[in-house]
């Protein structure tokens, strides 16, 4: 699995960055992109223009990661739905890392299990796009130095807007 986010997209933590990172541009000239696809030549490669390159193979044979391509596709459903995304990740159980992609908001929403049972990588190329991978060397390809180890339990988003709440205590601060 792979993701590149634009800048203007995904703004990526500023605890990425490595002074002499050596990284290179992930966008330009497909640079990872055609990386990947020599690497798996049967994944499927998503160029959503400048926006995003989303990739996924199933060249583990990993049941786990069968669902991405899935959840790729239908993650309008997710992003701003109506509940705080703490909750729904909170809510989930087993090994999972995952990657979801709104292109109508331009929206990006990352998660990890709490065991960090499913490998799962982050990182700033060196035009600050955001790089995430399932695969370390692809990474460190185009970041250099500048990546870690996505943080055990934890989700990154780009929303900028809060998710709204619904059900009976919505609305409770009306009521004083």
């Amino acid at each position: 699995m792979l993701a590149v986010f634009n800048k203007s997209v995904a703004k990526s933590p500023e605890g990425l960055q490595s002074p002499q990172s050596n990284s290179v541009s992930s966008l330009k000239d497909d640079f990872l992109s055609l990386h990947f696809a020599s690497l798996h030549p049967s994944s499927v490669n998503l160029n959503l223009a400048s926006s995003a390159f989303l990739a996924y193979s199933l060249h583990k044979n990993n049941p786990l990661l069968q669902g991405c391509l899935q959840l790729w596709m239908t993650s309008s459903a997710w992003i701003g739905g109506p509940y705080p995304a703490d909750q729904v990740v909170r809510d989930f159980q087993g090994k999972f890392a995952f990657i979801l992609f709104d292109s109508s908001s331009q929206t990006v929403f990352v998660a990890s299990d709490a065991d960090g049972s499913v490998p799962f990588f982050w990182g700033i190329d060196a035009d600050e796009n955001l790089v995430l991978s399932d695969e370390i060397d692809i990474v460190r390809k185009s970041c250099g130095k500048s990546y870690a180890p996505f943080p055990k339990g934890c989700f990154f988003t780009t929303s900028a807007i809060g998710m709204p709440r619904v059900g009976s205590a919505a609305n409770w601060s009306s009521n004083y």
